[in-house]
């Protein structure tokens, strides 16, 4: 008789078109990787999702949980009832530290790491009006505003990234809004590469995009990679990942939520921090702002030790 197939591989996702995109690309490579499991896809309705009528922040506290955490608790729920083998997240939207069932054992090949301001004319941050009204959902987003351009209004925006550019492009309610660049371009808003001094956002006319250098506009902790959570019992599920995971962007980002765990800090905290790569050799730079506002402390350091380095950074702020 012939050997009975293999268990398939149980991936999770939120419905998000990002989050369906990123949870392709994974599925993709697992796929390739394992060409004889089959790959399920199962769509996880999160809190976040379903409550965008109120801000990150109130759905966090009626939930009582970080304001991210509302994006991957029923996720991780399925993840211990053993409904999925690997939870597909943005890895920004992960705590630094997991709670010990759970482990993030992978990261893909990271996308680009910078904000973008979306604006209704072409100029980017200094061309914004007195005034202007900037949408967010993000605090770090927020502060950085407000301490780049303190003349500008932040505004709470929710929704998934169509609806937040639907948003600023049909309504008067935003001037600009500020969104990851890696979301835009992983679904097809802009290309991978600046092709145009002045960019628009395709298929949706009269929207302009400047990608904020992230020496300026420090971007989230992880920003532009896709992380893959699994049990941390569940060895199997883990070769699955790390045969997928990408090595440098790896060390990048454990440099990076290794400083945020050091600073006691996570997905709501308002902190920029960015890295760079070469030969192995890591830079890490900071800027880590008070929670009431106000000038924000910085450092940067150089290393090959992720730990080692995140550790130089945060004795570095000043």
């Amino acid at each position: 008789m012939p050997d009975s197939a293999p268990p398939p591989i149980l991936v999770g996702t939120r419905g998000s078109e990002l989050a369906l995109v990123q949870a392709t690309a994974t599925e993709a490579l697992l796929a390739s990787a394992f060409p004889e499991r089959e790959i399920i896809r199962q769509v996880i309705k999160t809190t976040g999702d379903r409550r965008t009528d109120v801000s990150l922040n109130e759905v966090a506290k009626s939930e009582g949980t970080f304001d991210k955490g509302v994006f991957i608790k029923e996720i991780e729920e399925a993840l211990d009832a053993g409904e999925i083998d690997i939870a597909v997240h943005s890895l920004k939207d992960l705590p630094t530290v997991l709670q010990d069932r759970f482990v993030l054992a992978a990261v893909l090949e990271r996308a680009p790491v910078r904000d973008a301001l979306i604006m209704r004319e072409p100029g980017g941050l200094m061309a914004l009006p007195v005034g202007a009204r900037v949408g967010t959902s993000s605090v770090r987003r927020a502060k950085q505003m407000e301490w780049l351009r303190p003349d500008v209004v932040i505004s709470d925006l929710r929704g998934n990234v169509p609806t937040r550019l639907r948003k600023l492009a049909e309504a008067d309610t935003y001037d600009a809004i500020l969104l990851a660049e890696a979301g835009l371009v992983r679904l097809g808003f802009i290309p991978a590469v600046a092709t145009a001094e002045v960019e628009e956002i395709d298929g949706i006319s009269g929207l302009f995009v400047t990608r904020l250098p992230e020496s300026e506009f420090y971007p989230a902790a992880g920003q532009g990679a896709i992380g893959l959570e699994v049990r941390a019992t569940d060895s199997l599920s883990r070769v699955f990942a790390e045969s997928i995971g990408h090595s440098d962007t790896w060390l990048r980002i454990t440099a990076e939520r290794e400083f945020l765990r050091l600073l006691d800090g996570g997905c709501h905290t308002p902190v920029g921090v960015f890295s760079a790569i070469e030969d192995g050799v890591i830079r890490l730079h900071a800027r880590v702002f008070p929670d009431a506002g106000g000038t924000p402390r910085s450092g940067e350091a150089t290393g090959t030790d992720p730990f080692t380095l995140a550790l130089e950074l945060f004795n570095s702020l000043s």
